[in-house]
């Protein structure tokens, strides 16, 4: 049923041979209220590139289009609601393990929450489950067709820092990044190697940032301070940020830009990670209200990065 393809950032995920699973209705705002029903769970968004890890509740997941917030304790999750096309309750027989895990029509975990507590994994058994393929019911337009991606052209050419993150959950900003010449704000393209540096930097200074991880049709987010990074041999770089844990393979960066986009406190600049297919894996930002101090260092910090 599930083709994870060379992506999957989910350990332990495949293969399981004695689990039971169900589907339930991933449709908003049902699966909204199904999500947000769970107290404990450890949710996890992201690919072989980037991945984010945090531990807590959801706030109530967005769609591409509505507003959006990061708020400190709550998981922060955004999804294209025309590709999330399957919602799977899994639980392991021989662990007890239980995870509601987000597929896309390509049949792709794009997210997954781990039940951590017996209370929420009781409550699996009240949620209501749907037939297999219950959402075929509802016209879906792929995600390959022009006419799909077109509608958010003018949004992110002209758009604020919002609209540029929809384009990029909309079909992983591939084709925005070739038409990027035609963005009505600031961008350039910087040196991925900084990227170390910011993290380290903001985290000696307690500077608070936020960072955004996408998978396909879904985003993950999360804001605040760094309290610890680190790097590997390989590249890998970790920081964790607020009650989130963010990974980063910078061998797997092939490009990294600087964009400035209209947010709460004006011009907010922010950098995007792209892979080696060019899609856009990760976003280092300011988001919301986070205070004039805040965003004038965070302007200052990011004005002084070198071009690639």
């Amino acid at each position: 049923m599930v083709n994870h393809d060379s992506w999957c950032a989910f350990e332990g995920c495949c293969g399981r041979r004695n689990a039971t699973a169900r589907l339930i209705d991933a449709r908003m705002p049902e699966l909204a209220r199904c999500l947000t029903l769970f107290q404990y769970v450890q949710a996890v968004t992201g690919g072989p590139v980037a991945r984010i890890d945090q531990a807590g509740s959801y706030a109530v997941p967005s769609l591409r289009g509505e507003a959006f917030a990061v708020r400190p304790g709550s998981i922060a999750l955004r999804l294209d609601g025309d590709r999330v096309d399957t919602a799977v309750v899994a639980r392991d027989e021989d662990t007890g393990a239980v995870a509601l895990r987000l597929l896309d029509t390509e049949g792709r975990t794009v997210h997954q929450g781990r039940l951590l507590s017996e209370g929420d994994r009781l409550l699996v058994g009240l949620t209501p489950t749907v037939p297999a393929r219950g959402r075929a019911a509802g016209p879906s337009v792929p995600p390959d067709v022009p006419e799909y991606v077109s509608e958010y052209v003018s949004e992110w050419e002209n758009g604020d820092q919002l609209a540029q993150l929809d384009a990029v959950l909309a079909d992983g900003g591939a084709p925005r990044r070739e038409v990027f010449h035609r963005y009505g704000g600031e961008h350039r393209e910087i040196e991925a190697g900084v990227v170390p540096a910011v993290l380290d930097h903001v985290c000696s200074v307690g500077l608070p940032i936020g960072v955004a991880v996408f998978a396909p049709a879904a985003m993950q987010a999360c804001g605040g301070r760094v309290h610890v990074t680190d790097r590997t041999v390989g590249g890998r770089v970790f920081a964790a940020v607020a009650d989130s844990s963010v990974e980063i393979d910078l061998t797997g960066v092939r490009a990294c830009h600087l964009v400035r986009s209209a947010a709460a406190h004006g011009p907010t600049s922010a950098i995007e990670l792209d892979d080696e297919d060019g899609r856009c894996v990760a976003v280092i930002t300011q988001f919301g209200m986070v205070g004039e101090d805040v965003h004038a260092a965070w302007e200052h910090l990011t004005a002084s990065l070198p071009d690639a």
